[in-house]
């Protein structure tokens, strides 16, 4: 079973910053290739990131490509997600998502397992 734990949440204002971060227990995260969701109020959950077991390999939403990027490092069983020159519709609760059966899957049900997430705020 894989446990998995978001932090770095926050607010910020718009240009700004925030490195969120997904810890993983239970078996090693360089077995997982892992992803990062996001949900707006009365929204659905909508893909950001994703990445390869190894890391060498990302894709990302149209949405935040060349805004946030996602690196993993498996001896700390922890994923990171950089996001920069954030905006207001980047508002959202993100969680963080492991065990796709590829790096190019968008689609939550692909997902096995889900962090509870965590409120990232951007305001204008």
């Amino acid at each position: 079973q894989v446990q998995l734990v978001e932090s770095g949440g926050g607010l910020v204002q718009a240009g700004g910053s925030l490195r969120l971060s997904c810890a993983a227990s239970g078996p090693p995260l360089s077995g997982l290739r892992m992803g990062w969701f996001r949900q707006a109020p009365g929204k659905q959950r909508e893909f950001v990131a994703a990445i390869s077991r190894s890391g060498v390999s990302t894709y990302y939403a149209d949405s935040v490509k060349g805004r946030f990027t996602i690196t993993r490092n498996n001896a700390k069983n922890t994923v990171y997600l950089q996001m920069n020159s954030l905006k207001p519709e980047d508002t959202a609760v993100y969680y963080c998502a492991a065990d796709p059966p590829g790096t190019h899957s968008t689609r939550s049900d692909e997902y096995d397992y889900w962090g509870q997430g965590t409120q990232v705020t951007v305001s204008s």
